[in-house]
């Protein structure tokens, strides 16, 4: 009998039963995050929805765009690192020091307590190892807080997790039981990214909710490196690391040296350049492991996380980074996103029937789309080149090669594309022209 909506639903929440949860091999296991995608989508027209009809904002489109694009480009890459951050698993469950039934509640529990108190120091690591931060900070750069900013997630990310959860295969926790709990950890974190949840009650006290996950990813000084929990709040209480929200207080959304770009892939990038460039430019081999390693407000004489009333201090009041395009702009980039799910999509329905060099191909074309979409916001110059390359190279691939193994859809496609790239080819000469008649003036 297949899922019904409401336990999908209950995926969301944590609310499942172990009995339907609990697979003794790896292939059992289904994809609880893909049956979940349709649920994403509405439950962000919902909270845009009910946002607006409570007077709230219901967030920047460019924002949004640019959130939905790290997720894809997440998703994109995890199809090539899935399963790195628990490599080694499977050997060291070999040599383990308890044997849990794989059947048993108990062992449903341990995963689920033994994953979170693990993604507790995976995510507390990447706010306070710099090297790591220059992957995580991706997460934090939306000015915004809405559902769209859960997915904006690090392409890298996956590599960094690597060995935090190897622990628990020591402790005799089976590999499928952790593969089920890492994904409804991730699903229930889906939830908490809004401002439509004030509190949650005498919930607050147990579980990461709204409330705690806003002041996660404020840049006001008070809410630095604070709040670090997927599903439980008592590891923060536990450790230090527990903020409360401050009513009255609003928090500004973002980082403390907030990033001008809406460009996705570059939003990937930059912050790793700033890195190697601040450890570059230290004269001892000791501060530049220092420069790698510590917090990314260290500083030479600070503390390992550096001096907080040396930071900016950020406000809610702070001017938000909000390029716009002209109507009939914002229409076209809209449309070639969906277009690009859709391609991300049979990426992945046939990843296993595809050869590695058309894996490269798909892959390419989707990082390319998804930057080439925030230049076109960014305002930069060679957007409307590019654009017509990318058209123009989807052209070439697609009439030798099917896409979408829908010949109805693929002929659309082609055609759409084939005068996209006109229009954009267009767009550059006359952008060209335009400048070179501003060169001669000058």
């Amino acid at each position: 009998m297949g899922v019904t909506v409401v336990e999908k639903i209950g995926y969301f929440f944590y609310v499942i039963s172990p009995n339907s949860t609990t697979f003794e091999r790896e292939d059992q296991i289904p994809n609880f995050i893909n049956d979940a995608i349709p649920l994403f989508w509405t439950f962000i027209v919902l909270e845009a929805l009910v946002g607006r009809m409570k007077g709230k904002s219901a967030g920047r489109v460019n924002d949004s765009l640019t959130s939905l694009g790290h997720g894809l480009v997440y998703e994109t890459i995890k199809l090539v690192t899935r399963g790195f951050e628990l490599w080694g698993y499977t050997w060291l469950y070999e040599h383990r020091l308890i044997d849990l039934d794989w059947s048993s509640p108990v062992t449903w529990w341990a995963a689920a307590i033994g994953v979170d108190f693990a993604y507790y120091w995976t995510h507390r690591a990447t706010h306070e190892v710099n090297l790591i931060w220059a992957t995580h900070q991706v997460h934090h750069s939306s000015e915004d807080y809405n559902l769209t900013t859960a997915l904006r997630q690090s392409m890298f990310q996956r590599l960094f997790a690597l060995g935090f959860h190897q622990p628990l295969a020591l402790l005799g926790v089976p590999l499928p039981a952790i593969l089920v709990h890492m994904q409804f950890n991730l699903l229930f974190q889906f939830w908490i990214h809004t401002e439509l949840v004030e509190s949650c009650g005498p919930l607050e006290w147990i579980i990461n909710t709204p409330s705690h996950h806003r002041v996660h990813h404020g840049a006001n000084k008070w809410c630095l490196d604070k709040n670090y929990a997927g599903v439980f709040i008592i590891w923060d209480r536990m450790f230090g690391t527990f903020e409360p929200e401050r009513k009255g207080e609003k928090i500004a959304y973002g980082l403390v040296d907030q990033p001008q770009s809406n460009n996705v892939i570059w939003l990937q990038f930059f912050y790793l350049v700033e890195v190697f460039r601040k450890a570059a430019s230290k004269s001892t081999i000791g501060d530049v492991l220092r420069a790698l390693f510590y917090g990314p407000g260290w500083c030479p004489g600070s503390p390992r996380l550096g001096d907080p009333d040396s930071f900016p201090d950020a406000t809610a009041s702070r001017i938000k980074y909000n390029p716009k395009l002209p109507l009939w702009e914002q229409v076209y980039v809209t449309l070639h996103f969906l277009i690009v799910l859709i391609v991300q999509q049979v990426l992945t329905l046939q990843l296993m029937s595809f050869s590695w060099l058309t894996v490269l191909v798909y892959i390419v074309f989707i990082l390319a789309s998804v930057g080439i979409i925030g230049a076109m916001y960014d305002g930069w110059w060679w957007a409307p080149l590019a654009e017509a390359a990318r058209c123009a190279a989807y052209v070439v691939y697609a009439r030798a090669t099917p896409v979408t193994a829908l010949p109805l859809l693929d002929t659309v496609l082609l055609t759409y594309f084939a005068v996209s790239t006109l229009v954009w080819a267009s767009e550059s000469l006359t952008l060209l022209g335009l400048t070179e008649k501003t060169a001669k003036l000058q």
